[in-house]
């Protein structure tokens, strides 16, 4: 192993989400069409066209592309008039309480269940106040909330609720896409996303009149040429990022089906590590396996998590830890809820545990295979490894 002083595993680094491109000549086709056109952002055809196609993917009546999936969440807590508290996981990426806190709305965070890492719909139920106006789940590594439970707690305690769905392009829930559910769904198009635009996000929503504010509210409430009818900012996509989405669906099977293979691959790689268990997908749901996540058992591995991932960054193996340490824990919340993690227990335990693989397009067996064998050594040989990290410190 490379903290020995021996020589790394890989040449360059390997990170966790490395962009998938598609087909090149097929982009740089699109590209030059927009530039013949010199039509580059303002709602143009290849907008329209990919708002068309992901609408007709997931099975949403409405699909608005914004400029990214923070933005794409911001309009849709202001469309939906959220305010007061509004119930969120603290388990998830920062921007899902930061839109929330920008908009000077608390978000109350509710601790996940321990198998799934999604908000768990009974400590939603404890959540909820007189303040309360929302809850938004969050599908975490593409894995579906509980949203059955959650539509009943919002039907039955009349509270809106939206998804997350920055990880879950491409999955399912019941066998019917992600995209359909709540009032609305949020996706990320980021370029660390399996299936990327650049940057960029979209609304999806079966709801016309909460399309219809949203496509206002992304370009500064205009309505016609010159008649501002609401209040709104800039959201828009541009014409490269949506040539870029529609380059990549047409990969979309592709990079699934490299996803899946490497998740097999950990499987095999991993299997019988002690205290190192890959989280598995739900084989009656589609998926899109992008996320390679690991939970370390301290004890019975004899490493921590961040052991075994400063291990792995001598290697040039850039492994994460998700999402350490929790919304709860970053600022302004910490200050603003300095005790929150008495009633998020699962999430403080999965904040210590949890580390992310690389995965993608830019992986391939031979990778994986090597990655699992470094871990399967550093925990073989815990103690000196134990020893030489803290001669490293």
């Amino acid at each position: 192993m490379a903290i020995f002083g021996n020589a790394q595993a890989f040449g360059e680094q390997l990170h966790v989400g490395r962009p998938n491109i598609g087909d090149r000549e097929h982009l740089l086709a699109r590209i030059n069409d927009i530039l013949d056109r010199n039509w580059l952002t303002n709602d143009g055809p290849f907008v329209r066209e990919f708002e068309k196609q992901i609408a007709e993917f997931t099975g949403a009546r409405h699909c608005v592309a914004m400029c990214n999936g923070t933005v794409a969440l911001e309009i849709a807590i202001r469309a939906l008039e959220l305010a007061g508290e509004v119930i969120v996981p603290s388990f998830t990426f920062i921007a899902t309480a930061h839109a929330l806190q920008w908009q000077e709305i608390t978000p109350v965070f509710c601790d996940v269940h321990p198998r799934t890492h999604t908000i768990d719909p009974q400590q939603v139920e404890r959540m909820i106040t007189p303040r309360t106006t929302g809850i938004i789940g969050v599908h975490t590594w593409g894995r579906p909330c509980d949203i059955g439970a959650l539509e009943a707690i919002a039907r039955r305690r009349n509270l809106r609720l939206l998804f997350d769905a920055a990880h879950a392009f491409g999955c399912t829930y019941n066998g019917k896409q992600i995209g359909g559910f709540g009032q609305c769904e949020v996706f990320s198009f980021h370029a660390t996303k399996f299936f990327n635009t650049f940057e960029g996000g979209a609304i999806l929503t079966n709801d016309d009149a909460l399309a219809e504010k949203t496509r206002l509210m992304r370009n500064f409430g205009f309505h016609g040429y010159d008649n501002v009818i609401y209040i709104g900012t800039n959201g828009k996509m541009t014409e490269v990022c949506a040539a870029m989405g529609l380059t990549s669906l047409e990969s979309l099977d592709k990079f699934i089906e490299t996803n899946q293979r490497n998740h097999r691959a950990y499987g095999r790689g991993l299997d019988g590590i002690p205290g190192v268990r890959l989280m598995q997908y739900e084989e009656v749901e589609r998926s899109n396996y992008q996320y390679i996540v690991l939970e370390v058992d301290e004890e019975k591995a004899g490493l921590t998590r961040d052991e075994l991932v400063a291990v792995l960054h001598a290697e040039n193996v850039l492994a994460r830890r998700y999402f350490f340490p929790g919304c709860h824990r970053m600022e302004p919340y910490r200050s603003y809820f300095p005790h929150a993690s008495l009633v998020l227990p699962e999430t403080e335990k999965l904040c210590r545990r949890v580390m992310l693989l690389p995965n993608g397009s830019s992986v391939d067996e031979e990778a994986v295979k090597t990655i699992s064998g470094i871990l399967r050594a550093a925990v073989g040989g815990a103690e000196a490894v134990k020893v030489r990290l803290r001669g490293v410190a």
